[in-house]
């Protein structure tokens, strides 16, 4: 399909969430927000956080659902439905794992610029399978780093976890991007097995030593 429903249908959910977070009282923010010290407790943010955005900032919600939704209707139809959300959805536990071995235990994130920075280095990867042109997109993908190391209470490290995580997915549907079953098959163990090594080597090695 040319249409991209599940990225449509991923805004939508994002911006239910903001308007019931900015809901005077609400608890949804900090009952959904990912910090490193819960990871064991409520391992579950680590994907939660990702739907959930500054209460205080509609800048926040506002650009980063603008940019999934420039790249995830180029990259949904390309990939498919269920590859897409298999790919946003590593892409936000892959910045977590970051958040996890790169920042301070107490310190919560939220957003889903680890989504974005994920379909950034999807479709960095699909470029260079296809042999096209990628400059000016390796340009903004640094520009954009580099925001996160200069503009203060912006997580890099899940910016770069999602960047990773998104292009690592792809790698995996570009070298396995034919028809057959036995492609087929080797794409699903190759992303199961992706989800297994950041779960493993991202967050279960890392939690003994982490705090």
């Amino acid at each position: 399909s040319d249409q991209p429903r599940i990225t449509i249908s991923l805004i939508m959910i994002n911006l239910v969430i903001w308007l019931v977070q900015v809901i005077p009282g609400s608890t949804v923010t900090t009952a959904l927000f990912y910090a490193p010290l819960l990871t064991v407790l409520e391992p579950w943010r680590m994907l939660t956080a990702g739907f959930v955005h500054s209460p205080d900032s509609f800048w926040h919600i506002l650009i980063n659902i603008y940019s999934i939704y420039i790249f995830g209707r180029i990259i949904e139809p390309m990939l498919g439905p269920s590859r897409f959300l298999v790919l946003y959805l590593i892409s936000i536990f892959g910045g977590s794992a970051a958040v996890l071995w790169l920042s301070e235990p107490v310190i919560p994130v939220v957003g889903a610029s680890g989504a974005f920075f994920g379909l950034m280095g999807a479709y960095l990867v699909m470029l260079r399978a296809i042999g096209d042109n990628s400059g000016l997109l390796v340009g903004l993908i640094a520009v954009n780093l580099a925001f996160g190391f200069i503009v203060p209470g912006i997580s890099w490290q899940g910016h770069l976890g999602g960047l990773l995580a998104g292009m690592a997915v792809t790698g995996v549907y570009a070298r396995t991007r034919y028809k057959s079953g036995l492609a087929q098959k080797i794409q699903l163990l190759g992303v199961i097995g992706l989800i297994v090594l950041i779960t493993v080597a991202g967050v279960i090695f890392r939690l003994p030593f982490g705090f």
